[in-house]
């Protein structure tokens, strides 16, 4: 494999910002380690990060880079401060960022697949919100998305932080402006779930979905809501739950079973 550590100006944000992308690479003689490549331009993985981490989070915590070399996967890690993967009202444009300029940078700087079945979005905690995001709002770039111990009930973390129990409170007017506006439709998973299903019965694809949350997490109850409210609608999702908490021994476990889940293509 090849890890890059990429340093570009992003017009969307105005700033210049950082991405750690994994190739692949075949090789026969490196020790401990053999790397595949497909046939053509490789399937490509975008890797969110969490709350209180960036991108380096998922080569610092985990073997990502191991787990992902038999299978001739790039994986892409953006960072995106504490956003939410929203448009802050008086900060950078992280939505447009990763929604928009990320894919065209990557696909002009690297050789990946820019084929829908070829394109996967994964993340943890903030980044599982980040995740299912992306996928249900643009159900035409992504064939799957999963979520690890996911923010899926975003309205919820919001009241239980102006409680003093998830984000600083006086975070909050950054993410949501000062008049702290209510949630929008758009942000609100359960919102986009229903109309993503509204589109499949007009025979629109839904993007694979995935979700893992251990039982122990305290985000397990909003998992557990949003895994409810897909079955109540109709939304396919395969759903999991473990014993395990709200940290890196979970979520090391949990890539490992995703990357075994994502529907790749076989090399002929």
């Amino acid at each position: 494999m090849a890890f890059l550590q990429t340093h570009s100006f992003s017009e969307t944000l105005g700033i210049n910002t950082e991405i750690y992308v994994i190739l692949p690479q075949q090789t026969f003689r490196q020790i401990g380690m053999t790397g595949e490549t497909p046939e053509g331009a490789p399937p490509v993985l975008y890797l969110l990060h969490g709350l209180s981490d960036d991108h380096t989070i998922w080569m610092r915590r985990t073997s990502i880079e191991r787990y992902v070399a038999p299978l001739g996967l790039a994986v892409v890690m953006p960072a995106v401060g504490r956003s939410f993967y929203r448009n802050l009202p008086h900060g950078g444009a992280y939505w447009d960022f990763v929604s928009e300029e990320l894919p065209r940078v990557v696909q002009q700087f690297f050789r990946v697949s820019t084929r829908r079945e070829d394109t996967f979005v994964a993340g943890l905690s903030m980044g599982g919100y980040g995740a299912f995001k992306l996928a249900l709002r643009c159900p035409e770039q992504f064939a799957a998305a999963a979520s690890l111990s996911g923010v899926l009930d975003f309205p919820a973390w919001i009241e239980r932080s102006k409680a003093g129990q998830g984000m600083d409170i006086r975070e909050l007017p950054g993410l949501l402006g000062p008049a702290m506006q209510p949630i929008p439709e758009e942000d609100d998973l359960f919102t986009l779930a229903r109309m993503r299903v509204e589109d499949a019965q007009r025979g629109i694809a839904i993007p694979r979905l995935y979700t893992v949350c251990g039982r122990e997490d305290f985000l397990y109850e909003d998992n557990v809501r949003f895994v409810n409210h897909a079955r109540e609608i109709g939304l396919p999702l395969e759903a999991h739950e473990a014993p395990g908490e709200h940290d890196w021994a979970f979520w090391d476990r949990g890539i490992q079973k995703v990357l075994e889940w994502l529907p790749l293509r076989k090399s002929s």
